[in-house]
């Protein structure tokens, strides 16, 4: 437990941090990987480069010290995180090395600033963070080596399918190597893939979204080509696209992840998607019309037939089962693009258009896709009048370790 003073000096000197912020975690990282280069290979070095995760370590600082008094207000966030680490292999003797430079790091950019109380008070506290995350982490282990087909840590998978969904999205099914079976996981939830990138020298992992329900013998996963040139390499997206073959071996954590469906609720679920943030929706979808009484509405936005991946097979599912229905927004159709066959509405997605289709009894609401476009939608549901709580999204961004 933290004392009233410790939590005072971490408030009172939030405000300090925040304003030396970057300074302070760009800091941690040249500590941190002059220290341990091996870490090297499991952050995620585009976002190193372009300063991404150093500025969301630094949101995520302030924030704890923002809410020091209660931290259960950041549990959903924390449970996100913790997910994360789990998939890419975070272990407790790593909260030791990061604690060791945070604090290094707040020393060399405050100097006589940082008096030997604020330190302390920061050790304490990000020993408090560490134990809570730590916790979290040892359960979601401990729960996916039990699982039928569980385990932990990396485990080899075979490229027994690839498959092009679109001009920028490619498809993989993922066997296990061993010929085992592979856990069951919660439509929504993403896996992680370690894969040598000879361009950085490095191993380098990505999550990814499992697009297909869970059948005990394979995973699916659907990747957006990420080649955005020198500012947005795509290092391990390019890779899988031009290198990784079928018949190849990756290594693979078992999937993890808090966004996902009920599967055992009967309410209905509207799916909101925004380019490839329909991967998981797919998973979602198909797992839900099982229940032939669960109504599902899936509503997606991609700029046209070229990048719209899956469209056939959504076309063909909605055409397939009463429960479904599905509702296409292209913002750039092309010349051949026919609304009404290939899309519904031109333009970006606009909820207040389709109110009718969505705005059902007891629904939930799950938002994926870039962040700008989530926020567009979580605001429009919100002015429709639907609760916060009957609002999902999940955020594929860095923290501490991930992505």
């Amino acid at each position: 437990m933290l004392t009233q003073r410790t939590k005072d000096i971490v408030k009172a000197t939030a405000p300090v941090l925040a304003e030396h912020g970057y300074g302070i975690i760009k800091c941690f990282y040249q500590r941190l990987f002059e220290a341990h280069p091996e870490l090297k290979n499991v952050f995620n070095m585009a976002h190193q480069e372009q300063g991404q995760q150093q500025q969301a370590l630094a949101r995520a600082v302030y924030a704890y010290a923002e809410n020091i008094e209660d931290p259960s207000s950041l549990m959903a966030v924390l449970k996100n995180i913790a997910n994360k680490h789990a998939s890419l292999g975070v272990l407790p003797e790593h909260y030791p090395i990061v604690g060791e430079h945070l604090l290094g790091a707040i020393k060399e950019v405050l100097g006589e600033a940082a008096t030997e109380d604020i330190i302390s008070a920061w050790a304490l506290a990000y020993g408090n963070l560490a134990d809570v995350l730590m916790s979290m982490e040892s359960e979601l282990y401990e729960s996916s080596a039990e699982k039928l087909g569980g385990w932990t840590g990396w485990r080899g998978f075979v490229v027994r399918e690839k498959r092009p969904e679109s001009s920028i999205i490619t498809s993989f099914v993922l066997e296990p190597a061993d010929g085992g079976p592979v856990a069951n996981f919660e439509p929504g939830q993403y896996i992680g893939i370690a894969v040598d990138v000879p361009a950085l020298g490095l191993q380098q992992i990505r999550q990814y979204s499992l697009s297909d329900m869970p059948n005990g013998r394979s995973y699916r996963i659907s990747v957006k080509r990420e080649d955005g040139g020198a500012q947005s390499p795509g290092f391990v997206s390019c890779l899988l696209h031009d290198h990784v073959n079928v018949g190849d071996e990756v290594k693979l954590a078992a999937p993890y992840g808090n966004f996902h469906i009920d599967v055992n609720a009967r309410t209905p679920i509207v799916l909101i998607s925004g380019g490839v943030g329909l991967t998981p929706m797919v998973s979602m979808l198909r797992k839900a019309i099982q229940d032939p009484k669960r109504q599902v509405v899936f509503v997606h936005g991609a700029r046209n037939s070229a990048v719209h991946a899956m469209r056939d097979r959504l076309r063909e599912t909605a055409a397939a089962h009463s429960n479904f229905h599905l509702v296409v927004f292209y913002n750039e159709p092309l010349p051949g693009d026919v609304e009404g066959r290939d899309y519904d509405h031109a333009g970006f997605v606009d909820l207040d258009l389709i109110k009718p289709a969505i705005l059902l009894p007891d629904a939930d609401y799950y938002i994926c896709g870039p962040i700008p476009f989530m926020r567009i939608q979580h605001d429009a549901l919100g002015k429709l009048g639907i609760h916060e709580a009957q609002i999902h999204y999940e955020v594929f961004g860095p923290d501490l370790f991930a992505e």
